[in-house]
């Protein structure tokens, strides 16, 4: 497995990339979506400084135990991959201090877990892995993750629930009005909100014209 796309820590992720995956066939959740957060990883780096160990570790090892989106363990699946990551670094020999500013960036990554980042390494993770929610990514990995779950595109009695309650369960277009257009508001960092404002704006204008192609005026 190549691991140019984690430049510049090539050697580390070599170490840590046989346990970044649990055999699953969710694609919004595997080596592209690693990459993808750590892409953004650098790009907040960049602007907000961080120990780039110890974020490569908490993007590769975030999503290291598999818990589909409709399982009731969902909710602890943070907590269950720190544990997990928290293991493995230690079978690496890092000292305590390292692997426990991972596990906190892993556990305060999850929407679900609502566990605030107390770090500057965990704001960074939490911003990194949220951006890849929003924007065009944001609606791909949607849509995806709908289909695999069996959900409808929407509702054609009442597309924008204006007489029920949102149910992102049952219809895809609900979830953005659950979750991804309330997300930019949580960012952490500077570099974080202004991304996550630009990636907000690109997902208000998709439900604009994907409302215009359904007959919402």
């Amino acid at each position: 497995m190549t691991t140019d796309a984690f430049a510049p820590l090539q050697t580390l992720a070599a170490q840590l990339l046989p346990h970044a995956l649990e055999p699953s066939e969710d694609g919004a959740h595997d080596l592209s979506h690693l990459q993808r957060v750590w892409h953004n990883v650098r790009t907040l780096h960049a602007e907000e400084a961080g120990d780039l160990d110890v974020l490569l570790a908490a993007v590769l090892l975030h999503d290291c135990v598999a818990v589909e989106k409709n399982s009731p363990l969902r909710s602890q699946a943070s907590r269950l991959a720190a544990e997990k990551a928290s293991a493995v670094l230690a079978d690496l020999d890092w000292p305590s201090a390292k692997i426990n500013a991972v596990t906190h960036a892993i556990e305060a990554h999850s929407f679900s877990a609502n566990i605030a980042p107390l770090t500057l390494e965990a704001k960074i993770m939490q911003d990194a892995d949220r951006l890849d929610s929003l924007g065009m990514l944001g609606v791909a990995r949607t849509f995806y993750v709908a289909g695999r779950m069996g959900s409808a595109l929407y509702d054609p009695q009442d597309p924008q629930a204006k007489a029920r309650d949102y149910d992102d369960k049952r219809f895809c277009l609900d979830h953005f009005q659950t979750k991804l257009l309330h997300l930019a508001d949580g960012f952490q960092t500077t570099t974080g909100q202004r991304l996550a404002r630009i990636r907000h704006d690109r997902l208000k204008d998709f439900m604009e014209l994907f409302e215009e192609e359904i007959g919402i005026v």
